[in-house]
This record gives C-alpha cells, structure tokens and sequence, in this order.
C-alpha cells in the first residue's frame, strides 16, 4: 500500500498547500449565498415547516462538497496531463485500485473539509436540528465519494483544461444548481419537477438535507439507493478507464 498512500498524501498536501484557494475562497463564497439569498427570503418564506435558512444552510455544505470533491481530482488530473508530469505517477508499479483510492479519497478529504468549514460558518446563522445525524454523515460520505469518481472520469477524459471547464460548466455546475439546493422541488411545476427527478444530484442533496430537518422531498432510502446505484456506476466505469490505460498511456 505504499503507492496508495505515496499518492493519496500528494493529493492532499497539493490543495492543502494552497488551502487559501481551495478551502478558505469555496467557504467566501457559500457564506455569500447565504446572505444574499438567506437575508432576502428568512421569514418570507417556509420550506417543509422549517426557516429558509435552515433549509438553505444544509444545501449549501452539500453543493460545497460536490463541487471541491469534484474539483480537486480533475484538476490534479488536467494539470499532470498539460505539465507533463503525469508520466511520475504512470511510471511506478501503482494498479488501477490504488491510483482510483487515492484520488478519491483525496477528493473526498477536501470537499468534506471545505464542507464542514461551510457548516462551521454559516451554522449561526439558524436554529439547525439533527434529527438523523448517521444519515448526514451516510450521504455527505458518499456524496463526495461520487464526486470524487466524477472528477478523475473528467480529468482522464479532458486533454486540456478548455475541456474540463466544458465539463465543470455544462455539466457540474447546472446539475449542482438544479438539484434543490435553493428550493424544493415541491414549488416547481410538473414538468420541471420531473426533470429535476432525474438529475442524481438532487438525491444527495434531498438525503443530506433530510438529515438534518427529518422532512425530505423523497424517502430518503430512495435517495440512498439512487446514489449508491450511481456511484457504483461511476465506479466500474473509471476503473476501466484506468485500467485500460484510456488517455493515460494512449
């Protein structure tokens, strides 16, 4: 396990170094959310008989840790690719299982630390309950584990970073925004609350969430289910990418 743990420590010292950019400036940023939307709706509006800002706060250290997962792996990725030095971790003996451990398990260090600075942050700012706290954990564990899957398949997939910013704005970003970070999808109309059925990232946050005030859009085993279908999806699909060696040594 020497190679795993060689590479997952590089993982996580490379944006724990630079901990200003990557954790500290996500945090800025979702505290910005909270006060431009939380002051403006708190006590205008109710969601599933809670304040707006209890119902925004868990949302936003979810869309957090979505975004800084996927983040750190396919960045660490592109950047290997277009400096060159990608070839340091091809060259030793490391097997397609350690080299997906480590990324992943690095991505999942920095949304989760960038997650819980988030909560830390803004937790002040309303009444927060933990009406099922192993669900909160279950959901943000596997949650950033997915995005951390994302981020190497994007980060194999892209060949310069033109194409992983295609990717973290075509695709990350709308599937984050749309998921109901800022809203239940209860208030949309039938059409759209179909759409947003199918958008995976909405049962992540709606079973996150639902750790927190005990009322979910979905029951939130339906939740589990859908992420741990996807992420075992996600999962076979970059492991064959990384044993075949897809963009890699091709």
């Amino acid at each position: 396990m020497i190679g795993f743990q060689t590479l997952f420590y590089k993982e996580v010292l490379r944006f724990w170094k630079v901990a200003m950019q990557t954790v500290t400036a996500p945090i800025m940023t979702a505290m910005m959310y909270l006060l431009i939307f939380g002051q403006a709706l708190d006590g205008h509006v109710k969601v599933h008989g809670v304040s707006y800002m209890a119902f925004l706060i868990p949302g936003l250290v979810m869309m957090s840790v979505l975004q800084n997962a996927f983040a750190n792996a396919s960045s660490s990725l592109i950047q290997s690719k277009v400096t060159g030095n990608l070839v340091f971790i091809m060259l030793p003996p490391l097997s397609h299982w350690e080299m997906f451990s480590a990324y992943v398990l690095a991505a999942m260090v920095r949304g989760l630390v960038v997650g819980l600075g988030v909560f830390v942050v803004t937790a002040w700012f309303a009444h927060l309950q933990f009406a099922a706290p192993l669900w909160i954990i279950l959901f943000a564990l596997l949650s950033a584990a997915v995005l951390g899957i994302m981020g190497l398949i994007a980060g194999i997939w892209a060949e310069k970073f033109d194409q992983l910013a295609a990717f973290q704005n075509f695709v990350i970003v709308p599937l984050t925004f749309l998921s109901g970070v800022f809203y239940s999808i209860e208030s949309l109309p039938p059409v759209w609350k179909t759409i947003s059925s199918l958008n995976p990232f909405f049962y992540m946050i709606d079973g996150f969430r639902y750790g927190f005030t005990g009322q979910s859009d979905v029951a939130p085993v339906q939740s589990l289910f859908v992420v741990s279908g996807f992420m075992l999806a996600l999962g076979f699909t970059a492991m064959h990418m990384l044993r075949s060696g897809y963009k890699l040594r091709h």
